[in-house]
């Protein structure tokens, strides 16, 4: 455990360049569910991801800055289930028995969490560990924002990104927190889009800049002499930034998410949220100059994750099989259940299904 968390520094301080991106999404179906969907890259070596199934009672203690485990302790009040990276204490993204749902997303240059002081180790918590934290914690987002307005969130490691974080539950009810300059600040978020940096108000105030696009298509204009007409469908959306920067990612999720039909069910609306998804896939490649990929894995985005807040359902798929997962919140008995921390791929190769033609 030791050799990961030192492992987890150093890419962070040997790749600077890496891929840091996530790009959050979020979706209502008619029946009335609320579902959350984003993924989550890493170009620099691949996450070790996990899944983790923590039952209610579950003790663990925090991390703080250097990797030491000294800061706060704390026992789950709520059941939850996730997906860790690197070390199974860091949940980037999961969802409790109670609705609340919680997700980390990248923040670099723009966050600033405070100083560790060891007089406040016991409420103070690692960057990386806010969310399993919330997620034993919390029913609704104002208890979380009532908590962490007493904790002290801490680097787990000076040389790694800062984060921000979305939290919402099962009103529906999203807030983003981000931290600057050591203090807290929250942002109901009710169009349901994040991703990196800048911060959630600046990204909010760039979506003006793309006041001129609306679904469908252009329709043929005269200019001077000459008849102009669009060459396809989607012309509407001509002008919509197609790179992978934050900002970029930003914009175009939300007129994705903004145009995109209501689906009558849950299930249905989970689908879409992946195939929405599916546009912010980041090949690893496009990141380096040719011959500097620093890891050999398939793509960048290693996992994409949907949570179905009404219904208690969490789902994933990974860079190594595009298969959807799921897992049944309401078939697990959180009082009794023992912790699992299980690879999200045992096999990393993308399996392929024969058809047999006769």
């Amino acid at each position: 455990m030791r050799k990961k968390w030192i492992m987890w520094g150093l890419a962070a301080c040997l790749f600077p360049a890496v891929s840091e991106a996530c790009t959050g999404i979020t979706l209502k179906s008619a029946d009335g569910a609320t579902v959350l969907a984003r993924t989550i890259e890493w170009g620099g070596s691949d996450l070790d991801s996990r899944y983790v199934v923590v039952p209610r009672g579950y003790a663990q203690q925090a991390y703080v800055t250097g990797g030491k485990r000294e800061g706060m302790k704390f026992e789950a009040r709520y059941g939850y289930v996730g997906v860790a990276v690197e070390l199974e204490d860091f949940v980037a993204e999961g969802l409790n028995e109670a609705g609340l749902s919680a997700g980390l997303f990248y923040f670099p240059q723009y966050g600033g969490y405070e100083a560790y002081d060891p007089a406040k180790k016991e409420c103070s918590i690692s960057d990386l560990q806010l969310v399993p934290w919330m997620l034993a914690s919390f029913k609704t987002v104002e208890e979380a924002k009532e908590g962490l307005r007493k904790v002290h969130v801490v680097s787990s490691d000076p040389r790694a990104s800062t984060a921000h974080w979305r939290i919402a539950d099962a009103s529906g009810r999203q807030v983003v927190l981000e931290i600057v300059d050591g203090q807290p600040h929250f942002y109901e978020n009710e169009l349901g889009v994040l991703t990196n940096s800048p911060g959630f108000e600046w990204q909010m105030t760039n979506l003006n800049n793309y006041v001129n696009l609306y679904p469908g298509g252009a329709e043929k204009k005269r200019l001077g002499g000459a008849t102009l007409s669009a060459f396809g469908a989607g012309s509407g959306f001509l002008g919509l930034p197609g790179d992978v920067t934050p900002p970029s990612r930003f914009v175009r999720a939300a007129f994705y998410q903004a145009s995109s039909p209501v689906q009558a069910t849950a299930g249905r609306t989970v689908a879409q949220a992946f195939q929405i998804l599916n546009n912010f896939d980041i090949p690893v490649g496009i990141e380096f100059a040719d011959g500097k990929v620093p890891a050999d894995i398939p793509s960048a985005t290693q996992w994409t994750s949907a949570t179905d807040l009404k219904n208690l359902v969490f789902y994933y798929r990974t860079m190594y099989n595009s298969a959807i997962r799921s897992i049944d919140l309401k078939t697990i008995d959180f009082a009794k259940a023992a912790y699992r921390s299980v690879p999200v791929d045992e096999v990393k190769e993308q399996p392929f299904v024969p058809l047999v033609i006769e």
